[in-house]
């Protein structure tokens, strides 16, 4: 059994920031950004997995670097929970399809985050691969490449632009910079 101040690595593999409070701890909060790794102690880890949700965020998000610590907090877990980016990269560039469809059925959320981010960075060209993780997670990842280079292609400047001119504009409305002329005018009276 490890001991309480005994320091463990902790990364989040999900996508989003996963934040927690512990108010054992004097409501210690902490929040991961994507593929941050922190060094925290084994004391607030097993506080962590004693608060609701905690567990499953020990179990989905946050990968433990300590199998003595994954054994005590989480029993047994599946070999995709241990899946670095670098696991994830080689499973959609070499891994074969069954290997694929093992991970998308027994990893945990960050790790299928990790699957859905990296098969649109990668732009993973098995087709049979991208119809598992469309079929298994419902994500498209053909869909997803497409819409990521239309929004790159709309941040581009596109030349000098010219505004045209909807309407003839009104010998009145040229000094003022108006589009249209109003069609309601009404006199004010100016009091000085």
């Amino acid at each position: 059994m490890l001991k309480n101040d005994e320091i463990i690595k902790v990364t989040n593999k999900g996508r989003g920031i996963a934040g927690y409070t512990i108010p054992d701890l004097g409501n210690l909060h902490r929040d991961f950004m994507p593929g941050e790794t922190k060094e925290i102690t084994m004391d607030e880890l097993r506080k962590l997995s004693y608060i609701p949700g905690g567990k499953a965020m020990l179990m989905n998000y946050l990968l433990i670097q300590n199998e003595e610590a994954v054994a005590e907090l989480l029993n047994e877990v599946q070999p995709e929970y241990y899946y670095t980016e670098e696991d994830v990269k080689e499973l959609l560039l070499n891994g074969s399809l069954d290997a694929l469809k093992d991970c998308l059925d027994y990893a945990p959320e960050g790790t299928l985050d990790l699957v859905k981010k990296l098969a649109v960075d990668l732009e993973l060209n098995d087709v049979a691969k991208r119809k598992a993780i469309l079929d298994m997670l419902g994500f498209n990842v053909t869909k997803a490449i497409e819409l990521r280079d239309a929004s790159e292609e709309d941040e581009e400047p596109k030349g000098e632009f010219k505004p045209i001119r909807r309407v003839t504009p009104a010998a009145t409305s040229t000094t003022t910079g108006r589009r249209t002329t109003p069609t309601v005018t009404k006199e004010y009276k100016v009091v000085k």
